[in-house]
């Protein structure tokens, strides 16, 4: 075939590919949700000389021809698996660990010192008014750096939860770290989500009872239940090409006694666990019925205790262990609360008069802990 034969050859494939592509993209709907990364999708923006000129009409348009291309999700598959068999061990911020763990990168540098000073310094205010107990979880990639990729770098939450301890006091501080390492060859963290498990939570729990000298329930590991055997959670939704799936199990002791549960001032129901999320994709919402601003719940254990967690979703899974030691349990997620908190906390129950208990794990409470 002649160069210029070959010249036409070329620009016909290419503008079959193109017509091709164009076709499906004027038949294809828009989708507002990515099942596979489970986050929202752009939207067309809408069009403006002013945004056109800016440029910035062109960087969200760009962004939204990215969510919606056609065949996208397959797409993205087939990268990730091309990823995985060249030999990366680390993928859009997952690494791929030992043993089916795929575990959340946390880079150092994301972690200054001026970042922990800003939020050691909000929990003074909690410790003095409040007495409250700090409770920070250490994140898998710390407890599970065995599993971890050879030289992989992950922030340093020991440390970190050293100078927690030393700012709020040993009174104040709940050492959950020493508790976790000590089982860390047990099945304390999702292979395929960034919480810990059940399981997790009871050492967290008996954690808690030593840091607080409180009584131990007597919860059996050897009898817990199975709720679902198929779960790949946020780690999966970021990776969504290996195998691994995982079991939720809970305490049925957690599950048998009455409650009564009001999600932000409006729903209420009679258990701390929603049985409908473990038909969907999202089946860490079955404890507390996924994300809430306020939790009020109301035991059967009429002692007359009150406590008050300030949380994010690692207490989601421990709350149910706490059922025997509270009559009533309140739970604030600063993440969707927008009030004030300590108006909130005197409203619930005058200082002096509750228990108060910091719940988060290590990186979400640097990343996101602050409240007005």
């Amino acid at each position: 075939m002649s160069e210029k034969g070959n010249a036409f050859f070329t620009i016909g494939i290419l503008s079959l590919i193109l017509f091709i592509f164009i076709t499906a993209d004027f038949f294809n709907v828009d989708r507002v949700y990515s099942e596979t990364e489970m986050r929202l999708l752009s939207e067309k923006p809408d069009y403006d000389w002013e945004s056109m000129l800016s440029g910035e009409y062109a960087g969200e348009y760009e962004d939204y021809i990215t969510d919606q291309f056609p065949g996208r999700d397959k797409l993205v598959k087939i990268k990730m698996r091309t990823d995985i068999l060249s030999g990366r061990k680390e993928i859009d911020g997952v690494y791929i660990g030992e043993d089916g763990y795929l575990i959340e990168k946390h880079s150092p540098e994301a972690y200054t010192t001026e970042l922990e000073n800003e939020k050691l310094a909000l929990l003074d205010g909690l410790v003095e008014e409040w007495n409250a107990k700090i409770m920070l979880v250490p994140t898998a990639d710390n407890i599970l750096s065995d599993k971890m990729p050879a030289y992989a770098q992950y922030y340093d939450e020991e440390a970190f939860l050293e100078r927690v301890k030393e700012r709020v006091g040993e009174h104040n501080y709940i050492d959950v770290y020493s508790v976790l390492s000590e089982h860390s060859d047990e099945e304390i963290y999702y292979r395929t989500d960034h919480h810990w498990t059940t399981l997790g939570a009871y050492y967290g729990y008996q954690a808690w009872t030593q840091g607080t000298s409180s009584f131990k329930f007597p919860y059996d590991i050897e009898n817990m239940t199975t709720v679902s055997n198929d779960f790949q959670g946020t780690m999966y939704s970021k990776l969504p090409v290996v195998s691994t799936v995982d079991e939720i199990k809970i305490f049925p002791a957690t599950a048998f006694r009455e409650v009564s549960v009001m999600y932000d001032l409006e729903e209420t129901t009679d258990t701390l666990y929603e049985d409908s999320y473990l038909q969907g994709k999202n089946q860490y919402g079955y404890f507390l019925d996924d994300n809430h601003a306020f939790t009020k719940i109301e035991t059967d254990y009429h002692n007359g205790r009150t406590l008050f967690v300030i949380k994010d979703s690692y207490a989601d899974s421990f709350i149910p262990l706490l059922q025997p030691h509270y009559e009533t349990i309140y739970a604030v997620d600063l993440r969707y609360y927008n009030g004030l908190l300590f108006k909130l906390m005197d409203e619930c129950e005058p200082r002096g008069g509750m228990d108060v208990l910091v719940l988060y794990n290590c990186a979400e409470f640097l990343e996101s802990f602050e409240y007005y």
